[in-house]
């Protein structure tokens, strides 16, 4: 009852400072400027007492970035000295991007690279996540680049411009040739590439890796496979540890904007938040369910053993946390135990569809806020980065988050416009891990359907139920 009344009152408070400040800005109220500034930092302190009594990461996440918008709203030159909290929160993400990526995919790839084990259906499914993958960052490029969410007014890019250091990031662009870009994506020395932040090059030595390591055997391979693993459990810790600081990166970035640029910027994240949406409405309709169509797939069955653990997840913005129930559901709809043992698990390191998706549409928003262009070629190349760097992070809350930085940085873009995106990323979060959810269910059954194993008109038993008849048989024996 505590947290309902704190949050009914911050509700209230936040409502009635949001007309108070419209009527007053419009001339419709004469009222002291002063009462609806009150109202708002009154407003703003029952949000903080409510997010002190949740003691939740994305509260507070969604509370600074309101309390950056003010500060930087009625203080605006001493906003931008906090730009300094959220420069300090970038550097630390930036050093979870190498070792992350690096054994993310060693893991993913020698884990389940022995073909000799898992035959066809490790080969079908690796073909199947790429395509199925590929389909969903298209669809987020095609969306982006149709609303053109991130492309703000002459008026805030040119105060952007004037205020960071875009200027410089565009001047110091070369131009590069089909052969430069080529030649960049392998390394030549791996401690430089990931001194240097060149993520592409990380991705490629640890693929190469990887398939080096699934080609040895016994004790060699072992150790260094719990050695990859070791060092992704310890990274993803590491990530939730930085994601403490998330509420001062944002607040700062967020003041440092409002303060620089004004209400622009945000109001060009919620046209980003209504485009994920609908990019991923867009992908249900025209990639998974003609799939699903194809394939054979019992869609009103699906629907209703899905609608459990997509609910899960969405509430949760955790994948991990649906994937126990996830896997029941399509053991409950005829996909054998094995072929959801194998795909379900390996789905989650390389077929995250939802994710994939809002990692090509957000990169694509910071190149528009930027008032960067970038041509068909260099978002195909954004988009072959993203289907590498975007594997094995299902697991990681605002892992998401890490990936985007490094594609950023790979692609010479600013990052301010990042923290924009992660004032609203709680809840692109819950639409993105649904998909990812429902596409690795999708994708399991369609494996058991490429393998000939589905069960068509498949009833699960019931325990009690086979009981009880067992019982039967034995008093009344025929």
């Amino acid at each position: 009852m505590k947290f309902s009344r704190y949050a009914l009152l911050a509700g209230l408070l936040l409502v009635l400072a949001a007309v108070l400040t419209a009527l007053v800005n419009a001339h419709l109220l004469a009222l002291d400027p002063v009462v609806p500034l009150i109202a708002r930092w009154g407003a703003l302190a029952a949000m903080v007492a409510y997010a002190t009594q949740r003691r939740s990461l994305t509260v507070w996440i969604v509370v600074s970035m309101f309390v950056g918008a003010e500060v930087g709203a009625d203080f605006p030159k001493e906003a931008q000295s906090l730009k300094v909290l959220s420069d300090v929160f970038l550097r630390l993400v930036k050093t979870i991007i190498a070792p992350l990526v690096f054994a993310t995919l060693v893991v993913g790839i020698a884990g389940h690279a022995d073909l000799k084990k898992v035959g066809r259906m490790g080969v079908k499914s690796l073909i199947y996540f790429e395509i199925v993958t590929t389909f969903a960052l298209f669809i987020g490029l095609a969306a982006i680049n149709l609303t053109k969410a991130g492309r703000l007014s002459p008026t805030v890019l040119a105060a952007a411009r004037a205020n960071s250091n875009v200027n410089e990031v565009i001047a110091q662009a070369p131009k590069q040739t089909a052969a430069d870009i080529i030649t960049h994506i392998f390394p030549e020395n791996i401690a430089k590439s990931v001194a240097e932040g060149q993520v592409l090059q990380v991705v490629v030595f640890a693929i190469i890796f990887a398939i080096g390591l699934a080609m040895v055997h016994g004790k060699h391979r072992q150790a260094m496979l719990d050695w990859s693993e070791s060092l992704s459990e310890v990274m993803f810790k590491f990530t939730n540890v930085v994601m403490f600081f998330a509420p001062l990166g944002v607040g700062g970035a967020i003041a440092y904007t409002v303060g620089k640029m004004g209400f622009g910027p945000l109001l060009n994240a919620v046209q980003l938040l209504l485009t994920l949406y609908a990019a991923l409405i867009a992908f249900l309709i025209l990639v998974l369910l003609p799939v699903a169509l194809i394939a054979r797939i019992p869609i009103k069955r699906f629907i209703q053993a899905i609608a459990e653990p997509v609910s899960i997840a969405f509430a949760t913005t955790s994948s991990e946390a649906a994937l126990p129930r996830a896997m029941e559901a399509m053991e409950s709809i005829g996909v054998p135990r094995r072929v959801v043992a194998f795909v379900m698990p390996t789905g989650y390191s390389f077929n995250l569809d939802g994710t994939t998706l809002y990692l090509s549409l957000a990169a694509v928003f910071v190149a528009q806020a930027a008032g960067i262009e970038l041509s068909f070629g260099q978002q195909l190349v954004m988009v072959f980065t993203l289907m590498l760097t975007s594997k094995g992070v299902a697991g990681v809350p605002r892992a998401s988050l890490v990936i985007l930085l490094a594609t950023v940085a790979s692609f010479n873009l600013p990052d301010w416009p990042v923290f924009i995106i992660l004032g609203i990323d709680a809840l692109m979060d819950m639409a993105r891990t649904a998909v990812n959810v429902i596409g690795n269910c999708l994708a399991s059954a369609v494996i058991a359907r490429w393998e000939g194993e589905f069960v068509d008109n498949y009833v699960a038993s019931d325990p009690v139920l086979d009981l009880a008849e067992a019982d039967s048989s034995l008093a009344h024996p025929a």
